[in-house]
């Protein structure tokens, strides 16, 4: 499993499938290549200070490393998008958010886009 850090590869998701849940938005695209797995984490300013942004970070990267070695596929790039629910949310519920986001995630996935070319 890799780290998304190229705001191209952030871009290129958030165009592409997402399910909104109470805690974060899942967004997935299909690279159209195999590879490992490629996940980002985002958080915004609107959410609050910087120590309250990290926690949603920390909460959200903690479910990924639990839980996203079963449901994630290979040759996709998954973004989630921290919520200020996050922090008051049961650690449970949001893992059973991200489950189903998954499945829903899973059914609603167009064909795979060909790579970006270039870097953008």
């Amino acid at each position: 499993m890799e780290r998304l850090r190229q705001r191209a590869d952030f871009l290129a998701a958030a165009s592409a499938t997402k399910v909104p849940t109470a805690a974060f938005v899942l967004q997935v695209r299909r690279r159209g290549e195999e590879g490992p797995v490629r996940v980002g984490f985002t958080v915004s300013r609107k959410v609050g200070t910087a120590v309250e942004r990290n926690r949603v970070r920390r909460r959200l990267k903690e479910i990924v490393r639990l839980y996203g070695a079963t449901g994630l596929a290979a040759g996709n790039d998954y973004v989630l998008v921290g919520r200020r629910a996050a922090l008051s949310l049961p650690f449970e519920k949001i893992v059973r958010d991200f489950k189903r986001a998954l499945v829903l995630c899973e059914q609603r996935q167009p064909d795979p886009i060909p790579p970006l070319k270039g870097g953008a």
